[in-house]
């Protein structure tokens, strides 16, 4: 018998590693397969729209990387949520390769690990690999090929971004999130201190103050782009474009309309009499307006035959439908938003905490809608993700049509085959920063899932008896998982981390998003109504 039950426990030791591994790939090989729509996707996006007179192989390669970096970012918090709620089966007991709290460790060690790369990606691209290739272009001069004083040029305006991030990763890391336990310490004692925390946070508070320094940055551009991008993107969709055969007998009418003038100017002159001063500038301003009627009237003649145009039209209801429907997401998150900031100011302590709250007080729909999901998988991952990519997306069709703009100067536009190496630069380190806090966003929107994802655990509660000699009798009930749960029992997601490691920015996140609702809706309310 004893030999048995270590074959058999053998055998269970030996199926827990290989179950973990399964787990894992399955979790990876998602994410794997997100990776390389999300490179397929960059690539036909910057190419749609770089200008093919100005196109630079450093810069392309550069957008495409960087607007790659912020769409694998924002994926990386679905598969977040969907490994620490693969760890448990739905009645709440961990999984066989989970039941081992060293498992589960290495597993959240991983993700973290993924966040650590991926944000320091971003410090990266931010504030050195961005900023040269933007610096080495603008120093491009068709008359001056060296390209070392092209790269010296380059390196000194980017040294200055250089200090800028290693002055907030050194505040991160001297910042003291907790006051050191003896009060009457010497001052060598706190800065022993000090090093100390550092050493046991493996450098995180450093990394995540330099993440929410650029995250306040990333929270104005969301104010800005995001909410008129989920106002214009459905209005877009509904309004349509104008069909290329109407454009096709415009472009033929103005030029009838324009050789008309030029015939009766040339007219003047059939007799041999000279033109006037002002016939003949007028007549020079009708010729270049005939060349270019006649240069768009090719271009709408090649765009006509294109196949993409003809299914595009045929898709029309679609389009119509789905700009609907964003409108009705677009409303779903006001509301959701907007009780998520009541109940933080309701049940939260205050400033001082952040305005932080480990559950909800209020009933908030798109929590109970992600919650209602989860005994259907994957609907749950599947609506986290979309909600994400919904945020990415928005952001960009907000970029696309307001363009690149500081304060009130316009600095470039973005048009398909028209726009600038430098405004694709520009607008992939926007949408990085958008990116950082979209997380928060998230967050906001849906605050319990977000946390444990669709985990349940196991609370024993004493049943009545009759007879109080025959002992205590306990029940096991499956709850989902909360801010009340036991911390052996719901694993919280490693996005946490770095979400609300200082109560300070969080503190500016939320009243950002108040400021986030009022420029969503109430001034996009009257463009709405204007434009219908």
């Amino acid at each position: 018998m004893a030999s048995v039950s270590c074959v058999a426990g053998s055998e269970a030791v030996m199926a827990t590693p290989g179950a973990l591994l399964s787990e894992s790939v399955l979790g990876w090989s998602i994410f794997t397969i997100v990776l390389l729509v999300i490179l397929a996707f960059c690539w036909v996006y910057i190419r749609k729209y770089q200008s093919r007179q100005e196109s630079e192989v450093i810069s392309t390669i550069t957008a495409i990387c960087a607007l790659a970096i912020a769409l694998i970012t924002s994926a990386l918090l679905p598969v977040d949520i969907f490994l620490v709620s693969f760890m448990k089966y739905p009645n709440g007991t961990y999984k066989e390769w989970a039941a081992n709290n060293e498992t589960r460790q290495q597993i959240e060690n991983t993700v973290l690990y993924g966040y650590y790369t991926l944000y320091s990606i971003i410090l990266l691209c931010v504030f050195l690999w961005i900023p040269f290739v933007y610096f080495y272009y603008e120093e491009k001069d068709e008359d001056n090929s060296n390209k070392c004083l092209q790269v010296k040029n380059a390196l000194k305006y980017t040294i200055g971004f250089v200090i800028v991030c290693s002055a907030l990763l050194l505040i991160g890391t001297f910042v003291p999130l907790e006051s050191p336990p003896n009060r009457n310490s010497t001052q060598w004692e706190k800065v022993q201190y000090l090093f100390e925390e550092l050493g046991s946070s493996h450098g995180l508070a450093a990394l995540s103050f330099s993440i929410s320094s650029l995250t306040l940055i990333g929270m104005l551009a969301v104010i800005t782009y995001t909410a008129y991008g989920m106002s214009v993107l459905p209005l877009n969709l509904i309004k349509g474009t104008r069909s290329i055969l109407y454009e096709r007998l415009e472009n033929t009418e103005d030029t009838e309309e324009v050789e008309h003038q030029i015939d009766k100017l040339k007219a003047k002159c059939a007799d041999g009499r000279p033109l006037s001063m002002r016939d003949r500038r007028n007549l020079q301003d009708l010729e270049a307006k005939l060349q270019v009627l006649r240069r768009q009237g090719r271009h709408l003649e090649i765009a006509e035959r294109n196949c993409c145009n003809k299914v595009g039209s045929a898709l029309r209801p679609m389009k119509i439908l789905l700009g609907v429907f964003f409108i009705l997401v677009a409303l779903l998150f006001f509301v959701t938003l907007f009780i998520s900031n009541l109940d933080k100011a309701l049940h939260s302590a205050g400033i001082s905490t952040g305005f932080i709250i480990f559950g909800t007080n209020l009933t908030n729909p798109l929590n109970e809608l992600l919650l209602a999901l989860q005994p259907v998988f994957p609907l749950d991952y599947v609506l986290i993700t979309i909600i994400t990519m919904y945020f990415v997306f928005t952001s960009m069709a907000g970029i696309r049509n307001m363009g690149i703009w500081f304060f009130w100067i316009r600095l470039y536009k973005i048009r398909p085959q028209r726009t600038r190496p430098q405004a694709l630069l520009f607008l992939c380190m926007i949408l990085l920063l958008i990116v950082l806090h979209t997380s928060y966003m998230i967050y906001s929107l849906a605050p319990q899932y977000v946390m444990y994802g669709s985990q349940k655990y196991l609370l024993q509660t004493p049943l009545p008896t009759a007879d109080p000699s025959q002992g205590n009798h306990t029940a096991a009930i499956t709850k989902i998982c909360d801010a009340d749960a036991p911390e052996d029992q719901c694993t919280v997601t490693r996005s946490y981390l770095f979400l609300h490691k200082f109560w300070f920015f969080s503190t500016i996140y939320y009243f950002g998003n108040w400021a986030f609702l009022v420029v969503m809706y109430f001034p996009k309310m009257f463009l709405f109504f204007f434009l219908v």
